[in-house]
């Protein structure tokens, strides 16, 4: 089958993994621009199955089959090689899946908004939050737009409704909706527990203190799966951390690539 994936630079891979119904342009725009002044690592962005470009094959029917699918292509694309992973919210906890069955093959970890429990119920969430809001702006959206950015937004402003509408709103209307209701239904998480593993390189969970879609508490019920681990909580900040609170997602992942420099290069 046909995955979409977009390589940029030399090096130490780093396998981007983007979030439920959107495509690789998500991390593509939030991570680029902090290898601008680094050397050495080869980006891999990626569409995941049935979103972006990428083809929805029959044969992914739950997220099991959805991480055999990513690690079959990992396999082919970068063969025996020690890698990196970055994982946004359902990327994140497909990350985790490729660590639990590459743990050998894993040498860092970033998670952004990750999803920790599959079950929308029984995850423990903020209510959902509004802490700046443009008027004139939401005046102007037309109602579909308006529905999606306030379901998301806890900044309503334009420099974030220009990003939200370019890296999560555009790119998640190429979804294949069916296919990934499929999956949703079949078995959203994984039949095995991805929880039991230690993972001792260096790794930043990132999460959005109002982020009311995944949340933050249940994240840091992580922190012992991973001893090294920097954990942040961003106020102002919901499920898109990385437009809503831009420059202080950047001083952490640049911290996380300096522990990883000093380490694997």
């Amino acid at each position: 089958m046909f995955i979409n994936h977009k390589v940029i630079g030399e090096g130490y891979p780093v396998v981007m993994l983007h979030g439920w119904s959107l495509d690789h342009q998500v991390l593509l725009h939030s991570m680029e621009p902090l290898f601008e002044k680094r050397t050495g690592w080869k980006r891999v962005y990626v569409d995941l199955p049935g979103m972006g470009r990428s083809d929805s094959h029959p044969s992914i029917r739950n997220s099991d089959d959805m991480l055999k699918t990513v690690l079959e292509w990992l396999d082919d694309l970068i063969p025996n090689q020690p890698f990196i992973l970055c994982g946004n919210s359902y990327g994140g906890y497909i990350a985790r899946g490729i660590i639990h069955l590459r743990h050998e093959m894993v040498r860092g970890l970033l998670l952004m908004a990750p999803m920790v429990v599959p079950e929308f119920d029984s995850r423990t969430l903020p209510q959902q939050t509004v802490l700046k809001i443009d008027n004139e702006l939401m005046s102007q959206l037309s109602s579909d737009d308006l529905d999606e950015f306030r379901s998301m937004a806890v900044l309503q402003g334009e420099s974030e409704w220009d990003r939200f509408r370019d890296e999560i709103l555009m790119p998640s209307k190429q979804s294949n909706y069916e296919f990934l209701n499929r999956i949703r239904e079949n078995g959203y998480g994984f039949t095995f527990d991805i929880s039991s593993n230690s993972f001792e390189y260096p790794s930043l969970i990132v999460t959005g203190r109002q982020d009311h879609v995944v949340g933050y508490q249940d994240a840091w019920q992580l922190i012992e799966q991973y001893p090294r681990a920097t954990f942040a909580v961003l106020d102002m900040a919901g499920h898109n951390l990385q437009i809503e609170q831009a420059s202080v997602f950047n001083v952490l992942v640049n911290d996380w690539l300096d522990r990883l420099e000093s380490e694997v290069f």
